[in-house]
């Protein structure tokens, strides 16, 4: 289980333990203040048959010691207090207090940091923030990519409001290259238009609707089929075979499709670069620190590394291309030693490949996977 899930675990325990304290608490209390509530009432009425107060009270107290509030109670606090006491410790193991310790000294190139900043407060429609560092870096050229994403969120502001207007201006002007990638949103914007009128209820104004957009899409006919049927179950749709394709859900749907498809004409990611990298060392900081603390105590410099001792592992959304392990070595592929194609079509790494020709271009060398002979100069890297 990784450190987020542990620690919300123990939260859990602590707040459940709370609860428990908190309820165990309220009960006595609410005995107690019964057992009062009854003598006061036994003690003022006028009918209480000669009884003394001081026999009352001393019952009272008899029933107040029967119920040992205070044991009960310091008992729950305690549990309380060392599930409490559990998760502080869990937290001093798991997050580092000073995360500077994993900072690594890297000379970054500012107009690129600049570009990516930018970038991002454009894609997330920030674009007060955005013009302000346009400003202050003097990156004039990324006006484009401003009316870009200000078309973006006025597509994605207007689908919240069903509104597919602005969505098929952007469509009809790139309807050549979504039509090569093989969309069908087109189809299903319109199709979208036409379930809400008919949760409307009106059946005349879908009727309509349906006679001016479906025939332009005859290679659909088969949903378009679906769609008119629809018609029959105007006001009780929930009940009807084609529920699912009249679902307010399907907006939602749809939109997530727009932003793809948005996106990857503009030969962007879904994600921004600076998400991505902030995710990323979010998920890695824990191991980082970990090895940190680790390289401190056997006297090893962090600073000056050129790789991670050992590998780091993040999830799979983080992985972009594919990594090549060398067989020989079982080193995992990078700039400084890439992967390299023999002739007989094998792949090693450069180092290996080095080692194999004894740094010699031109000396011949067998593949440690079969017969075939090849040299350093006959090999070609490889690029994934």
């Amino acid at each position: 289980m990784d450190v987020t899930g542990t620690v919300r675990d123990a939260f859990d325990r602590v707040s459940k333990k709370q609860k428990l304290y908190h309820s165990v608490t309220q009960d006595v209390i609410d005995l107690v203040c019964d057992g009062i509530q009854d003598t006061l009432t036994r003690i003022q009425s006028d009918n209480n048959d000669g009884v003394e107060p001081e026999s009352v009270l001393t019952e009272l107290r008899r029933k107040l010691d029967a119920l040992l509030p205070i044991i009960q109670l310091q008992k729950s606090h305690k549990e309380t207090k060392w599930s409490l006491s559990k998760l502080v410790k869990l937290f001093e193991v798991s997050y580092h207090p000073d995360i500077s310790l994993a900072c690594f000294s890297v000379d970054f190139d500012i107009n690129l940091v600049n570009k990516i900043l930018i970038h991002h407060c454009y894609r997330e429609g920030l674009f007060d923030v955005g013009d302000c560092l346009v400003k202050e870096s003097g990156r004039e050229e990324e006006t484009e990519v401003r009316s870009q994403f200000l078309e973006f969120h006025q597509i994605l502001d207007s689908l919240k409001l069903r509104n597919i207007e602005p969505a098929m201006r952007w469509i009809f002007a790139n309807r050549g290259k979504l039509k090569q990638k093989g969309s069908k949103l087109e189809f299903k914007l319109i199709s979208l238009k036409y379930c809400d009128i008919l949760r409307e209820g009106n059946r005349v104004d879908a009727l309509e609707y349906a006679k001016t957009h479906f025939h332009q899409y005859p290679l659909h006919f088969k949903e378009i089929q679906k769609l008119i049927t629809c018609l029959l179950w105007i006001g009780n749709f929930e009940k009807s075979p084609y529920a699912e394709m009249v679902s307010p859900s399907c907006w939602d749907k749809v939109t997530k499709e727009v932003i793809m498809e948005y996106h990857h004409l503009l030969d962007q990611p879904i994600n921004s670069p600076l998400k991505v990298a902030l995710s990323a060392g979010y998920e890695s900081l824990p191991s980082l620190l970990k090895l940190v603390h680790l390289m401190t105590l056997t006297k090893q410099e962090w600073q000056g590394m050129k790789h991670l001792p050992v590998p780091l592992e993040l999830g799979n959304e983080f992985q972009f291309h594919s990594a090549f392990v060398c067989p020989v070595s079982r080193d995992q592929s990078s700039e400084e030693n890439p992967p390299m194609l023999l002739s007989c079509g094998h792949v090693i790494s450069k180092q290996s490949m080095m080692r194999l020709s004894k740094n010699c271009a031109h000396r011949i060398f067998k593949c440690p996977y079969c017969p075939a002979e090849t040299s350093a100069s006959a090999c070609r890297q490889l690029y994934f």
